[in-house]
């Protein structure tokens, strides 16, 4: 029986994480990604804390009006970069969560990159 969308993302997601990991000096900036929205966090795996977030529904971001969704994922990744840039983190490790590495996972790299992140 073939797999489905969501079991393939799931399979590809397990073979990323056997090699990125996170700790509390380059933590791992995790997407999530579901139809309307994005989320994204910093994730410290040694201790497993999520050391910063950012999401689509948040008030400054929501109250943007006349975006596509890749323009909210590039506002998205320079909120992310921003909160990190406070908590001290210059470098993340960049997760994709098994999503393929284009429209809104990559816009959300670039406004994290254009934010000051290094990944």
């Amino acid at each position: 029986m073939a797999l489905t969308k969501i079991e393939k993302r799931l399979k590809i997601k397990l073979r990323i994480r056997k090699k990125i990991r996170g700790n509390a000096e380059t933590p791992r900036l995790s997407v999530f990604r579901s139809n309307k929205q994005i989320y994204v966090q910093a994730v410290d795996d040694v201790s497993g804390l999520t050391l910063a977030s950012a999401c689509s529904r948040e008030k400054e971001i929501a109250s943007v009006t006349g975006k596509n969704k890749s323009e909210v994922a590039v506002l998205v990744g320079k909120l992310i970069a921003q909160r990190c840039k406070e908590k001290g983190f210059e470098t993340v490790v960049f997760d994709r969560n098994g999503y393929q590495y284009h429209g809104r996972v990559k816009s959300v790299a670039d406004g994290a990159r254009e934010g000051g992140l290094k990944f």
